[in-house]
């Protein structure tokens, strides 16, 4: 078995500007090498309000699946807010393998990172 059914990225934030062609935007990326869907399913944690929950994604058996905060929407319509640092848990039913990436556009030269997802 490769992965893991949680994990967790302790760092996000959408930044709010944009310049160029580019969009400032997050991904959790995720890698299913399992013959079953994986059904994934975000947290989202902030320094001075309510957790929001209901985002679902789904990544196919055996794919990748880029999960793009700036055009994710949870079950009532909500988006994840941008300007406001937040922390995401990342459930799964099958054990997956989670990374992060931010693009930020909000300069001339932009600045692209990419990290490992934290999993126990």
């Amino acid at each position: 078995m490769i992965g893991k059914k949680k994990w967790i990225i302790p760092d996000g934030f959408l930044q709010p500007k944009s310049t160029g062609d580019q969009i400032s935007h997050e991904a959790v990326c995720v890698l299913n090498l399992e013959d079953t869907d994986a059904e994934i399913k975000l947290t989202f944690y902030f320094e001075d309000r309510e957790p929001m929950t209901d985002f679902v994604s789904t990544c196919g058996a055996k794919r990748t699946h880029h999960i793009r905060l700036d055009k994710l929407t949870d079950k009532q319509g909500q988006e994840v807010p941008r300007g406001i640092p937040y922390a995401i848990e990342v459930d799964s039913n099958v054990p997956v393998v989670v990374q992060h990436s931010r693009l930020d556009t909000s300069q001339e030269a932009l600045a692209l990172f990419t990290t490992m997802a934290y999993s126990g």
